[in-house]
């Protein structure tokens, strides 16, 4: 590939922290055409995009293949690159109706804000067809994009998964093939977790938190939504109990992405999820199926189960270029205009059978991404309509019972009040 991928899991809210690192204010705009809106009503573009990638080296050639693909003039509005100025200017962009903006993309935690609102058009009839939505991650579209009444209100533009990494180096020291299981999983912890090391590493900031969280709570067959179900609390004894025998560090409740990378690196932990395909272990010479590596996730109950994220394309309700949008989208839906995101952005296809034949042998993913895709429930993140007060809440009780704070019972009734008092 030519470079990493896109940043994931950038927040959409007030807590720039949340999931990824954030860059400075940006707000431009640009067209291949360089051409601009008449305000009497004649346009020399056909559509209008507001996009995170205007920035990427590639963009140009990618927004040149769109056009020649589709024959449309396309305006590009660059969406700014702070967090919480991108989500209030595409809050105000939807909810005032205006029509200057045909196309945005968006991230989970706006979809989960939006996808009700009437704000986004939907396409199951002009884009998400029937012949192609099936090739979609179906627990994704389900969770993130599809609005109360059966509408996909989105277009995934990639799939990156919440992968399960491991360090091939401590495995073979401590004689351990793989972790298929929770019996296997646990063998690891033990095998590993001695001399200020240990089995499993987790990114608990506060807002952290949640993706491991709900990731565990799937791994054991719950409803991060519902915590009265059991298999929730088992999720987090089973945590907790990381912490008492030592398997996990109680220090990493201050740890985001950026200080667990660099310690999984230095062989502090022995595994891990995170987002994305491995660029820190990559600069630093730990990438590899000797070193550090992708596993299949652990399979703790009935099934396998894994999140993936995207941020998704939506037509605009207010966009007065309908026609115009809904080519560009059936474009990015296709074999083609995937294949154009993957050589441009390192943005792995959404679709798993474009996947299969477009993504080459050599790129290192490929057959990881396409076991997650066919051997695991492909879900998208419990996400509610006030997404970081949610997030933000569910990291602070963790944390608290973490640290023994608050008992499970404790935790598990103040959950349920922050999914009601959230949704």
């Amino acid at each position: 590939m030519k470079k990493k991928m896109i940043n994931i899991l950038l927040t959409a809210a007030c807590v720039c922290s949340a999931l990824t690192g954030c860059g400075n204010n940006g707000d431009s705009t640009q067209s291949s055409t360089d051409a601009v809106e008449n305000k009497g009503g004649n346009k020399e573009y056909d559509l209008t995009l507001y996009t995170i990638n205007s920035t990427d080296a590639d963009f140009g050639d990618w927004l040149a293949d769109v056009e020649g693909a589709t024959g449309l003039k396309i305006n590009v509005i660059a969406a700014p690159t702070d967090t919480d100025t991108r989500q209030q200017k595409i809050t105000t962009i939807l909810s005032t109706g205006d029509s200057s903006v045909d196309v945005l993309e968006i991230n989970d935690e706006m979809s989960a804000s939006f996808k009700n609102s009437g704000w986004l058009e939907g396409l199951n009839d002009t884009v998400m067809t029937e012949d192609i939505r099936g090739e979609f991650p179906q627990g994704y579209i389900e969770d993130m994009i599809t609005d109360k009444n059966g509408q996909i209100v989105g277009v995934p533009g990639y799939s990156g998964y919440l992968a399960f990494w491991v360090n091939q180096e401590i495995m073979d020291e401590v004689g351990i093939s793989a972790i298929e299981t929770k019996e296997d999983f646990m063998e690891y912890m033990e095998a590993v977790s001695t001399d200020g090391r240990y089995g499993y590493g987790g990114s608990w900031e506060k807002t952290y938190a949640f993706n491991e969280m709900a990731q565990f709570v799937n791994m054991f067959g719950g409803d991060y939504l519902d915590w009265s179900n059991p298999a929730n609390r088992e999720a987090m004894e089973f945590l907790h109990e990381m912490v008492v025998k030592g398997y996990t560090s109680l220090d990493q409740i201050a740890d985001k992405y950026e200080q667990m990378n660099p310690k999984f690196n230095d062989g502090k932990y022995g595994s891990l999820f995170m987002w994305g395909l491995g660029t820190d272990y990559d600069k630093a010479g730990m990438l590899g199926e000797d070193k550090i590596h992708m596993a299949m996730v652990p399979q703790f109950s009935e099934q396998k189960y894994i999140f993936t994220d995207s941020w998704s394309y939506v037509l605009n309700t207010a966009s007065q270029n309908k026609d115009a949008a809904i080519k560009f989208l059936q474009y990015m839906t296709s074999e083609e205009g995937m294949k154009a995101s993957y050589e441009a952005f390192d943005r792995y296809p959404a679709r798993k059978d474009v996947a299969e034949k477009i993504v080459p042998e050599t790129d290192p993913s490929k057959a990881i991404y396409s076991r997650y895709a066919n051997e695991c429930v492909v879900k998208g993140r419990p996400m509610l309509p006030q997404t970081m007060e949610f997030i933000s809440a569910m990291g602070t009780i963790f944390q608290s019972y973490i640290k023994d704070e608050i008992t499970i019972d404790d935790f598990c009734a103040k959950a349920q009040e922050y999914v009601e008092t959230y949704n």
